[in-house]
């Protein structure tokens, strides 16, 4: 397989820098509800071939995985809010048929999403719909993302989800979402878009 193609500086620089955006915003929130969540669950990826290898002609593809994401979320609204997060998603190159896992390697994504909730603040039950914006660095198996061994695309993002309100800080989360994004590394043969979908379960606190 050939090499990747260089991740660009902002990304390199930033991709670690958007939770402690979040967390800055929040802090200046004068009044509004803030909440901070982890939630775990499955990365699930359709349309997912990368094309061929163009040296030995395999055709490549990515691997489901699992997922982790941590949110920020700004209600500054009685039905609606804004809210920003970092997900790992585990995944790997599929070589041939797809039977076969050559490498394991991640896929870091940061990005925002504007929520319209059914309910207002303060409800129990508070079901969403989400959408917006984000880029996904894929890693090149055996590299790191942070020293440029990734390439960045950006696509869009939308689903929903429900929280739960458990007490007067603490809640449950669950998500479904779809991201739909450009396809990394330039392969021959590539076409279409990625679309990772999430499903998930997380714990929050409000602030």
């Amino acid at each position: 397989m050939g090499k990747p193609g260089r991740v660009s500086t902002f990304v390199r620089s930033h991709i670690l820098f958007l939770p402690a955006l979040a967390l800055l915003l929040g802090s200046v929130s004068y009044g509004q509800q803030t909440e901070v969540s982890v939630s775990g669950g499955v990365s699930r990826l359709q349309n997912s071939s990368l094309g061929y290898d163009g040296s030995s002609g395999t055709a490549l593809k990515l691997d489901d995985g699992f997922r982790l994401a941590f949110r920020m979320t700004l209600n500054p609204y009685a039905h609606f809010g804004h809210e920003f997060g970092y997900a790992y998603s585990r995944t790997g190159f599929l070589t041939g048929d797809g039977s076969q896992a050559s490498a394991r390697t991640a896929i870091h994504q940061g990005g925002y999403a504007f929520l319209a909730y059914a309910t207002r603040e303060g409800s129990r039950i508070r079901p969403f719909a989400a959408g917006g914006g984000h880029f996904s660095n894929f890693v090149y198996p055996g590299y790191s993302g942070l020293s440029g061994g990734g390439q960045a695309k950006i696509g869009v993002n939308y689903g929903g989800g429900v929280k739960f309100r458990i007490g007067e800080m603490w809640m449950l989360r669950v998500d479904a979402r779809q991201y739909l994004t450009g396809k990394p590394f330039g392969y021959p043969g590539v076409s279409g878009a990625l679309r990772q979908n999430e499903l998930s379960i997380g714990f929050g606190i409000g602030l």
